[in-house]
């Protein structure tokens, strides 16, 4: 169990990427069939999907993929795809808590750079944890408006 100073108990963990769609499909597909929230790269070995847990309910959810970005010229980089926590826990800093446990387990993994493509909404979030705008926005199809955003572990 991973303990925080935090007002609320709350535990983060390894999870399935079946186990994301709980929170992927309200947040980051919403309105759309379940099977939408399975992302390519979900079942690889290397993938690490990490679940937030509050009174054994999961709230929060990110996942790590070994992707690497044209953009950048580490040969280790990883992409974090799919965070979200649930609408009644945002703003609560538990999204801090989950980026900063997956920084520390990609570090832990030797990967210095971490790179995703953040959604218009979620840039100041990004920018509050040291990621910085690399290049214009573009859009992703049903999703919106995003960003690449990246930052050196």
């Amino acid at each position: 169990m991973t303990t925080y100073k935090h007002t609320t108990q709350f535990y983060i963990k390894e999870i399935s990427a079946k186990e994301t769609y709980a929170v992927r499909q309200p947040i980051l597909r919403e309105g759309q069939p379940l099977e939408d929230c399975e992302f390519s790269g979900d079942h690889l070995e290397t993938t690490i999907h990490l679940g937030l847990y509050v009174d054994e309910a999961l709230i929060g959810i990110a996942s790590f993929l070994d992707n690497c970005s044209v953009l950048f010229s580490e040969e280790k980089q990883y992409q974090l795809r799919g965070m979200a926590i649930l609408k009644a826990f945002q703003g609560q800093q538990f999204g801090e808590h989950l980026i900063k446990h997956g920084e520390r387990v990609l570090k832990e993994k030797g990967i210095y750079r971490i790179w995703c493509n953040a959604r218009e909404t979620a840039i100041h979030f990004y920018t509050k944890n040291e990621y910085q705008i690399i290049g214009d926005p573009f859009e992703i199809e049903n999703v919106g408006t995003h960003y690449v955003m990246t930052k050196v572990l």
